[in-house]
C-alpha cells in the first residue's frame, strides 16, 4: 500500500457508498440469479463501472435491478462490504461521517446506513445524493473534504484534477494502473487515519 505523507484526520475524509460501503454488485448478482435465472456472471466479470460495457444481461433487466437497488436497499438485501460497518463505527465518536453518492435520492440509503450503524445519531451521518457522478467534485469542494474513497475511476480522475485526494477502493471494475492511492480493504483505510 502507498503511504500518505501524513495521517488523515477523521474529519478530512468522506466516502462513496456503492462499491465502498455497500456491496451493491453482489446484491445485483444475487437478484440476477434468483429472479432472472442469470447464473453465468460473477463479480470478477464486472470489469467496467458501466455494466452494459462488460456483462451480457439485457439492458432492461440491468436497469430494473439497479432501480430496485436504488429504491429499496432493504428489500434487495443490500449488505455492507466486509469491514465497513466496524470501521465506520470506530470513526463515529471522532467525527460526523460524510457520504457523497450519485444516487438520485438520499432517503433509502440513509435509512440503510442507520440500520448498519445504529449507534450513529441522525446528525452524525451526512448523506448527500448528487444524482450524477460529475456533481460529486463540486459537493466535496464545497464541504472542504481533502480525501474521498471512491470505486469509480472517472470520478477519481475528476477529483484528482480539482486537488482532492482520491482513494480508490479496489474492485474488479477499477483495476489497472492509476495515479491514485489504492486500498483493498477497510483495514487499509483505517491504517491511514489518525485518531486524537
Amino acid at each position: 500500500m502507498i503511504r500518505l505523507p501524513k495521517p488523515i484526520a477523521p474529519s478530512e475524509i468522506a466516502f462513496d457508498i456503492d462499491g465502498v460501503i455497500a456491496d451493491t454488485m453482489e446484491s445485483f448478482l444475487n437478484i440476477a440469479r434468483k429472479e432472472f435465472g442469470i447464473t453465468h456472471i460473477k463479480k470478477d466479470h464486472i470489469t467496467s463501472y458501466w455494466l452494459e460495457d462488460c456483462i451480457s444481461i439485457p439492458i432492461h433487466i440491468t436497469h430494473a435491478i439497479i432501480d430496485r437497488l436504488v429504491k429499496d436497499p432493504f428489500g434487495t438485501a443490500l449488505t455492507p462490504i466486509e469491514g465497513a460497518r466496524e470501521a465506520l463505527s470506530t470513526l463515529i465518536p471522532h467525527s460526523s461521517l460524510t457520504f457523497v453518492t450519485a444516487r438520485p435520492d438520499s432517503g433509502p440509503i440513509t435509512e440503510w446506513l442507520h440500520s448498519i450503524l445504529p449507534e450513529a445519531t441522525r446528525h452524525r451521518l451526512n448523506v448527500i445524493a448528487t444524482g450524477e457522478h460529475a456533481k460529486k467534485v463540486d459537493v466535496l469542494k464545497a464541504i472542504g473534504v481533502s480525501y474521498f474513497v471512491e470505486d469509480n475511476l472517472d470520478t477519481c480522475d475528476s477529483l484528482y484534477r480539482e486537488g482532492i485526494n482520491a482513494i480508490v477502493f479496489d474492485q474488479p471494475w477499477n483495476r489497472g494502473h492509476t495515479p491514485f492511492l489504492r486500498v483493498t480493504s477497510w483495514k487499509e483505510i483505517m491504517e491511514m487515519i489518525k485518531f486524537d
